[in-house]
């Protein structure tokens, strides 16, 4: 078939088929921006997060080393702070601080703030004793644990 021969038709569909393959290629390109720039967003508020993460286990840390916070507390706090980082899964936290992760897991079942006030005032000395007995068993490895923490959130 020679360029003669090809039918008007034919031109108009090729013109057809290549505007629509453009129009696509177009959207194509418009949403794979759109994708990064809102994977750049999600990476900018993961780092925000992770950096206010860091910012106040460093400061738990800080108050339990000089004393300024019950060491129960501040395992607890830490713990939980540590797992909410976006890379605590690859990190293994709880083979690092040991300590920090065997406190959390002797009192995590204690409960705290308003729950506690509905415990009898007997109930909540026996669960302040066994607390303080874990800190005072368990004080010397907490504070390697802390020390440590500091020095790899430096």
């Amino acid at each position: 078939m020679t360029e003669a021969n090809f039918p008007a038709w034919a031109w108009i569909a090729v013109l057809l088929g290549v505007v629509i393959i453009a129009g696509l290629a177009f959207y194509a390109g418009r949403l794979l921006a759109q994708l990064k720039a809102q994977n750049q967003r999600r990476d900018q508020a993961l780092a925000m997060r992770n950096e206010n993460l860091h910012e106040s286990i460093v400061t738990i840390a800080k108050a339990m080393e000089q004393g300024q916070c019950p060491l129960s507390e501040g395992a607890l706090r830490l713990v939980v702070l540590l797992d909410l980082r976006v890379e605590s899964n690859q990190a293994g936290y709880a083979r690092k601080y040991p300590s920090l992760h065997d406190m959390y897991e002797r009192i995590k079942h204690m409960p705290t703030h308003e729950a506690r006030k509905q415990y009898p005032k007997a109930e909540i000395r026996k669960m302040d004793n066994e607390r303080e007995g874990y800190e005072k068993e368990l004080e010397d490895v907490i504070l390697q644990d802390v020390r440590q923490l500091l020095k790899d959130f430096a």
